[in-house]
């Protein structure tokens, strides 16, 4: 059974802190701490001994050697269980140090203040790291605590007379020896982008670290276990979302809401306006945007209102009670917008299962940064890539190069930027018939574009008539093309380079249709 006899406490997340102090001094447990945080536990009225005491040595070196001693670094690693090492604490006037509680400096905050090389590298934690990992490793006799949320539990086994048990000790080291590795490797990623000649682009070495949010019921299928995890570095995104009614959140859910923000995100930087955006099996099923969000829910969901049933959807405005009745008025799997009126919330009740989401904070609805890489799991390693985002896809439609000639009208452009964009998003090969404010059809995932150009002409028959198509790669064949303007398409923006090109362009003179080329693919496979 556990003996605390003895705690450092030296924080630097106060969270917690003074609670778990004053639950330990009421069992007679010594509090050892330093700094801040002795000055945080005096001023509460608890009894501390200041770490200097018990070392017989000041701090030194502007406090860079502090906790690094024998007196410490003995207290914590000394075995409870083996003679010897009891006769050597004995011998070197060695007392015992029973639980830990350490948090790390700031690092990340370090990192965002931009700080100079210099000032930054102060910011690294090196005593801080060395005791818990010694409580760690010895936590058969010592309690290691790096996470302000377990405070609790060792008050509540305290208070009740029990033990606190091997498997909880385990999990506690566990989590220190987790949460030191995602802090070395923020450091080790900070320093390798100061070498000189540093590929920051893409380092040598890739350290994410991410922490499990909650379980999941099961994965894409009911027989694969899932889990969803927040990256460590991300102040913001689906983890974030307050989930404000509904049936507990799927795998596939999270995915189809990850999508719809993803092209919510790109429509709100190129669109003035509210805008919907409904996804059906990672696929945009139907978009549109409008002053009003209820009417931009309304056409987006009439753009293909087969797919759209159970469909996931995001908004770029918040929820008002119109938008709210919209959005019910056909089976919704999910919704999620910067924010839900309290009208909005009560016409929700009425569909229990209807999972809403608020996420309000401004940055979630913002492009990613630039450079952001996207890691892709593969057998044996991963992919790496820069993120296919930032504002470039706005200037690839203002840069197009008219090739046939029939430039497109004023009207004809703003139908193929919407489509241009939503492209973006669909799985290759994909075709968008767009009008300026709305998609008319999405042909996605199809191994022959004519197919996607089929799949399109099948859902929306004459509605297609005037519209304009983006495609997001080249032609092979003029085929396409041919299928296009069949279903009555006037203007087609693709980015180009295919080796016939020329036919490409002849069969879009010969019907009159204004065609454009970006010189930027946009697959997604």
């Amino acid at each position: 059974m556990l003996v605390l006899r003895r705690a450092l406490l030296s924080v630097t997340d106060k969270t917690g802190i003074v609670d778990l102090a004053q639950g330990l001094a009421r069992h007679g447990v010594e509090i050892l701490s330093t700094g801040g945080t002795a000055k945080v536990l005096e001023a509460a009225g608890v009894k501390v001994r200041a770490l200097a005491d018990f070392t017989g040595s000041p701090e030194m070196l502007d406090g860079r050697v502090k906790t690094l001693h024998p007196r410490v670094h003995g207290g914590l690693l000394a075995r409870r269980d083996l003679a010897s090492h009891q006769a050597e604490m004995n011998t070197h006037g060695l007392e015992p140090i029973d639980l830990v509680a350490v948090n790390l400096y700031d690092f990340s905050g370090a990192l965002e203040k931009q700080l100079s090389f210099e000032a930054t590298v102060e910011e690294i934690d090196i005593g801080g790291p060395s005791m818990l990992r010694s409580a760690a490793k010895n936590h058969a006799g010592v309690l290691p605590l790096v996470d302000p949320a377990d405070y609790a539990r060792v008050l509540e086994v305290l208070d009740a007379g029990g033990d606190l048990d091997a498997p909880f000790r385990r999990a506690l080291a566990h989590k220190v020896f987790a949460h030191t590795a995602r802090y070395d490797g923020m450091v080790a990623g900070w320093l390798e982008g100061q070498l000189e000649g540093a590929d920051r682009s893409f380092p040598e070495v890739i350290g994410r670290s991410y922490q499990r949010v909650q379980p999941l019921r099961y994965g894409e299928n009911p027989h694969q276990n899932a889990a969803f995890y927040r990256d460590l570095g991300a102040k913001t995104g689906l983890a974030a979302a307050e989930i404000l009614q509904g049936k507990e959140l799927s795998y596939n859910n999270l995915l189809d809401l990850d999508a719809a923000m993803g092209l919510a995100v790109d429509l709100a930087v190129t669109q003035t306006g509210a805008t919907a955006v409904y996804i059906k099996h990672n696929n945009p099923c139907g978009v549109a945007t409008s002053t009003d969000l209820s009417t931009a829910i309304k056409r987006a969901r009439d753009a293909d209102p087969v797919s759209a049933f159970g469909a996931v959807i995001a908004l770029t405005q918040p929820i008002d009670e119109a938008a709210a009745i919209a959005l019910t008025e056909a089976f919704v799997e999910a919704v999620i917008a910067p924010g839900v009126d309290e009208a909005a919330q009560r016409v929700f009740a009425a569909k229990k299962n209807v999972r809403v989401l608020r996420l309000a904070d401004p940055a979630a609805w913002q492009l990613p940064p630039a450079g952001q890489i996207e890691l892709r799991k593969v057998r044996g390693g991963a992919l790496a890539q820069s993120h296919d985002g930032g504002p470039p896809f706005l200037d690839e439609v203002k840069k197009a190069r008219v090739v046939t000639r029939r430039a497109p009208t004023a009207a004809e452009w703003s139908a193929l930027g919407y489509a241009w964009a939503v492209a973006k998003h669909v799985r290759s090969n994909a075709i968008v018939f767009a009008a300026p404010d709305r998609t008319l059809a999405v042909g996605a995932g199809q191994m022959s574009r004519v197919d996607s150009v089929k799949i399109c002409r099948l859902k929306a028959g004459e509605v297609l008539r005037g519209a304009a198509v983006a495609s997001d790669a080249f032609f092979p064949f003029r085929d396409g093309v041919d299928q296009l303007a069949e279903a009555g398409a006037t203007a087609i923006i693709q980015p180009g380079g295919s080796i016939r090109d020329e036919e490409v362009i002849a069969a879009a003179d010969g019907h009159g249709v204004a065609m454009v080329f970006t010189g930027v693919r946009h697959f997604r496979h």
